[in-house]
């Protein structure tokens, strides 16, 4: 049997990458998987891969593929998200936080080697809305319901090397701040909390827009010691 069965995860943004990825290995375990993101239409989406293909996929392997579109800059969509999942299952064990604010920019990554005060204002609001704090909300939503649930339960958020490097590693950063407040808040309710840091990884996206420059970029040089 696998080690899974019976267990019931939410990866966020799940359509490719990592996320894809992720859903994959817990339905390969057994688990009910609910695969969220907007990508629906193979023909309507600028990348590869769809929340319904990653979802058969994760059947095929031997867990449960649930496909959810979430714009996960709504908040409501992910509430109602975590209410299907109240009603359907009515327990939680894993919630992956791996949802990420694309840049709108010609190749799809983040802009390097530009000063922040020649970036639009517009592009710090993607990188912090998607990514940051749609893993405060999906993690304020999965809490309630994983407390009723007991036994091994994990919240795992995607990070970045970037968090220790002069790129957008603001957003990481934070999140990496976040998870371990909420790991201290959840450590008494047997609830994990942890983030992670995946090497550069061969996405479709990265096979279809190669990134321009090497990763990761140069880190931010430090002031001498006074």
């Amino acid at each position: 049997m696998a080690a899974l069965t019976g267990k019931v995860a939410v990866v966020t943004g799940a359509s490719r990458g990592i996320g894809k990825g992720t859903a994959l290995a817990l339905g390969q375990a057994g688990a009910t998987v609910y695969v969220t993101g907007r990508s629906l239409d193979p023909a309507a989406s600028r990348w590869p891969g769809t929340i319904a293909q990653t979802a058969r996929e994760v059947t095929r392997r031997g867990g449960h593929g649930i496909p959810v579109r979430v714009d996960h800059h709504h908040d409501n969509q992910v509430s109602a998200l975590f209410d299907r999942i109240r009603t359907e299952q009515g327990q939680l064990h894993v919630l992956v936080n791996n949802a990420t604010g694309i840049p709108s920019t010609p190749t799809g990554y983040p802009p390097e080697n530009v000063p922040c005060w020649q970036l639009p204002i517009a592009l710090w609001d993607q990188l912090h809305q998607v990514g940051l704090r749609s893993a405060y909300v999906a993690s304020v939503l999965a809490v309630p319901i994983m407390l009723a649930t007991g036994g091994h339960r994990l919240i795992a958020s995607i990070s970045s090397a970037g968090a220790t490097r002069h790129a957008y590693g603001a957003a990481n950063a934070a999140l990496d701040k976040l998870t371990a407040d909420l790991a201290c808040e959840l450590r008494p309710h047997h609830i994990t909390v942890i983030s992670v840091w995946p090497p550069l990884t061969t996405t479709e996206k990265v096979l279809a827009c190669p990134a321009p420059t090497t990763w990761p970029p140069p880190a931010r040089p430090r002031s001498p010691a006074k």
